[in-house]
Formats: C-alpha cells, sequence, structure tokens
C-alpha cells in the first residue's frame, strides 16, 4: 500500500500518546465527565442499539443469527432481534455488532472517517449484560471507548478511500470499551488496545460502493476481537507498545498525528463532534439528500416531473459512483440511487433503499441520467462535504439547490425529539417497553444509572414481539 516513508520516532510517540490516553482514561470517573457528554454517551448508546433493532428482519442477518445460536455457548447477552435470542457474549457482540451497520442508521463521528459508537456498542452490550455492570460504568465505558476510537482515527489519516473504517477500527473501539467496563490497569487497557489494532479487518472501502454484504459484519467481527483482545491480555498475550503504528502507519501506510491521541484530552470531547442520521445512506450522501429534497420542493409535481439530475460534490461523495448497484448495500453508496430514490419516494428511509427499489424500473431509469461532478473550491470543516444539485424537468426547467452541511452534526444538530421519535419509531413495535426506558437512560435517571445493565435489558425487551 502507498504511504509516506513512517519515521522510527513516531512508533515512540504513538506508543507514549497511547499510554498517556490509557492512564487518563483509566482513572476517569464518571463525576469526571461533563454532563452534557454524559448525555451524549447515552444518546449515542440508544441510536446504535435502535439502529441494531432496525435491521431484524433483513434475511441474510437472520441467517447469520441463527448460525450463530447453533455454535453459541451458554446464554449470556441478548441478540436484538425481538426474536429472545440470548448467546454467550462473544457471538452476541458479533450478532447485534453486524445488525448495527446494516440499515446505515448508525451514529457517526464527523471529523474524520470513523464511527466510534458502532465500534463500541456491540460489544459494551454484551459485557455489561453478561456481567450485570450498573448503568453508570455502561456509558462511563462507552465515553472512553468512543473517545478512543475517534483519537485513534484521527491519529492515521488516508487521503484516499481505501480502508473502510468499519474493519480498521472496530476491534480498537471495542477493546477501549470492554477494558474501561472492566476497570483495567493503564497498562494492560493500552496492551489490549494495542493487540486489538493487529486483529483488524483490512476491508476494502469498495466493498460498499460494490455492495458486498461481508462489509455490514465487520463491526461484530471486530466487537468479536475487541473482547478477546482484552481476554488475552491479560493472560499476557499483546502486541507490543508500538503495534498501533505497526499496523496503521508501517503496514497501512497512514499518516501519522500523535498529538491527536491526547491533545486537549478531557477538555475536548470526541462525543461532543459526533452525528446522527435520519437518511438511510452514506453520510457522504447527506447533504445531496438534503440539496435535493429542497430542490423538489420548487418542482411541480415533485420527483415525479424529474427527467435528469446533476450534482457537484465533494471528493468522498464523487466516489460513490454506481449506476447500477446490486444490492441494497450499493444502493446506499450509490450517489444515482440515492438521488433517483429520493426523488422517487419523496426522502431518503429505509424505504427508498428496499430491495425492491432496485428492480424499480422508473428508479433505474432515472439513476441513469444522473451526472456527478466536483464541487469547486471544496469548502473547509464542518463544510466538507458539501452539495449542489440541479434537477430538470421534462420542460426543460431546472432548479438547484445547494446543502453545504447536512443536518444532524455538531454543526447543524437536530433537536433532541428528533432523535427520540427516530427511536421510538424503530423500537415500538418490536420492543415496545424499550423506547420509555431509552427516554430514561438518556435523562440520566438515577434509577437506572445504578440499575445492572442485565435488568435493564429485561425490562426493556419484556414483551418483545417478532
Amino acid at each position: 500500500m502507498d504511504g509516506p516513508t513512517p519515521s522510527p520516532s513516531d512508533a515512540n510517540l504513538i506508543a507514549e500518546g497511547l499510554a498517556s490516553l490509557t492512564r487518563w482514561s483509566s482513572t476517569l470517573r464518571w463525576s469526571d465527565i461533563p454532563p452534557a457528554i454524559q448525555r451524549r454517551a447515552a444518546v449515542v448508546l440508544a441510536d446504535d442499539l435502535a439502529a441494531i433493532v432496525a435491521a431484524r428482519d433483513e434475511p441474510e442477518l437472520i441467517g447469520l443469527h441463527d448460525g450463530m445460536a447453533r455454535s453459541s455457548g451458554a446464554a449470556e447477552a441478548t441478540v436484538f432481534n425481538a426474536r429472545g435470542q440470548r448467546l454467550d457474549r462473544y457471538s452476541a457482540a458479533t450478532a447485534n455488532g453486524s445488525a448495527a451497520d446494516w440499515c446505515e442508521l448508525d451514529e457517526g463521528y464527523r471529523r474524520v472517517i470513523c464511527h466510534a459508537g458502532l465500534y463500541c456498542v456491540p460489544a459494551l452490550l454484551a459485557e455489561a449484560e453478561a456481567i450485570g455492570a450498573v448503568g453508570e460504568d455502561t456509558l462511563r465505558a462507552l465515553a472512553i471507548g468512543y473517545e478512543t476510537a475517534a483519537r485513534v482515527a484521527r491519529a492515521f489519516t488516508w487521503s484516499t478511500l481505501t480502508l473502510h473504517p468499519h474493519g480498521s477500527l472496530a476491534a480498537v473501539g471495542a477493546a477501549a470499551t470492554v477494558a474501561a467496563l472492566r476497570r483495567l490497569p493503564a497498562e494492560t487497557a493500552a496492551a489490549a488496545i494495542g493487540s486489538a489494532a493487529t486483529m483488524v479487518v483490512p476491508g476494502p472501502f469498495n466493498h460498499t460502493v460494490q455492495g458486498a454484504l461481508v462489509r455490514n459484519v465487520w463491526p461484530g467481527v471486530g466487537a468479536w476481537s475487541g473482547l478477546r483482545a482484552v481476554d488475552w491480555a491479560s493472560f499476557g498475550i499483546t502486541g507490543r507498545p508500538e503495534s498501533l503504528h505497526d499496523v496503521y502507519a508501517a503496514a497501512f501506510g497512514g499518516e501519522t498525528h500523535p498529538g491527536e491521541l491526547t491533545i486537549e484530552l478531557g477538555s475536548s470531547w470526541a462525543l461532543a463532534d459526533g452525528y446522527h442520521k435520519l437518511h438511510a445512506c452514506c453520510q457522504y450522501a447527506h447533504s445531496a439528500v438534503e440539496a435535493m429534497l429542497a430542490a423538489l420542493e420548487q418542482v411541480p409535481g415533485g420527483g415525479a416531473a424529474v427527467k435528469a439530475i446533476h450534482i457537484d460534490t465533494h471528493w468522498r461523495g464523487q466516489k460513490l459512483d454506481n449506476v447500477h448497484p446490486a444490492t441494497t448495500l450499493a444502493a446506499k453508496f450509490s450517489m444515482q440511487h440515492i438521488l433517483a430514490s429520493t426523488a422517487r419516494h419523496g426522502h431518503a428511509g429505509a424505504e427508498a433503499f428496499h430491495a425492491s427499489t432496485l428492480r424499480d424500473r422508473e428508479t433505474a431509469a432515472l439513476r441513469e441520467t444522473v451526472s456527478i461532478g466536483a464541487f469547486d473550491p471544496e469548502p473547509e470543516w464542518p463544510n466538507d462535504r458539501p452539495a449542489r444539485v440541479t434537477v430538470e424537468t421534462a420542460d426543460g426547467a431546472k432548479v438547484t439547490e445547494e446543502c453545504l452541511s447536512a443536518r444532524g452534526g455538531p454543526d447543524r444538530p437536530f433537536d433532541p425529539s428528533v432523535i427520540r421519535d427516530k427511536i421510538r419509531g424503530i423500537v415500538a413495535v418490536p420492543y415496545p417497553a424499550m423506547a420509555p426506558l431509552l427516554e430514561r437512560l438518556v435523562a440520566l435517571d438515577p434509577a437506572l444509572l445504578s440499575a445492572p445493565w442485565d435488568r435493564t435489558v429485561a425490562e426493556m425487551t419484556k414483551g418483545a414481539r417478532p
């Protein structure tokens, strides 16, 4: 893999940075975390749990869950598919992790390419239920895991979309979270995180655009690997202090930024820079969706009147180029399908990416008309994922709308009620008791913060309806 020749000193700086990070996190108390960040941790957990539930009816995922159930050890943790499945913690983490990104509704970290919550929550849910951790400790571990995953993501960057972070970062986030929940000493936590880095999946980014469903299981594999890395570190099975550098810089060719592991540690929180999704597709295209929706408001007849579409967008969005997506995953990473189906449906929710839309003749015909260009010059963050959409109608009229930054990020956050309604809309039918409990958790209800997580899960899943 092409990349800069790493400096030997960078390896030492990365090792020292990770050691400093785990020294800080291992002594962090719940009361040390600002209340706003405590609430953010609860929102991320609730939102990503809803994303897991949203995928429960996907046929391939049902097969994966049932296959894991046949080989599972003793039941320790819940698979959130409303079918009453409980597996050993490693299998449950894998099953839930494979579901969490399936519908593209999970939370993400906006400053770099990273879905930090996704890399932490599946392993956390399984471990917390298995050991009966209280809610406060569960959220503390998530805040630490999220901070660690985001900082590692910032410490190594690439100029191309070559590696997909669901493969390359999930194990690190899982290990950091589980180490925090088990309250491991700083040295052991650092060793587990380094070991987890050597166990990541070098998943190619193009698998998303081409729709290879194996991409969806990378977070699940990472959850398993992260859990095991923590187990094994306690037995002395570890990598090197420099393992992060060995993997991400020396092996994967990333550019190193060692200072990102410690800069403003404890004063600037990664959770504050997360984003949430209502559109069930790649976040790189959310500005495109919002520009399209704004344009449709000015088109008499709405999407049915649209005959051609042009988009100018950022360089990452330009990579979402697939006129003929073969799977629902490919559709969610196809700019052509995203724009065409948004025009046809008037939204970019799950229905716009259902398998039937791949075969819909009018959607397919409209996909063929989509042209993609560059948004030049590209603005700085947070407007670094812009879109300018022009729709043309049958009579030759054109409407152009622009969105510099999609809603849901730190610069344009959703009102809390929007995320609450999203979660309730997903979980209310399969888990009637879940939404009220998650709302109490987001409100940092002291009773839930002090309750064992296994008891909370039992209450949330009571009355489940497949």
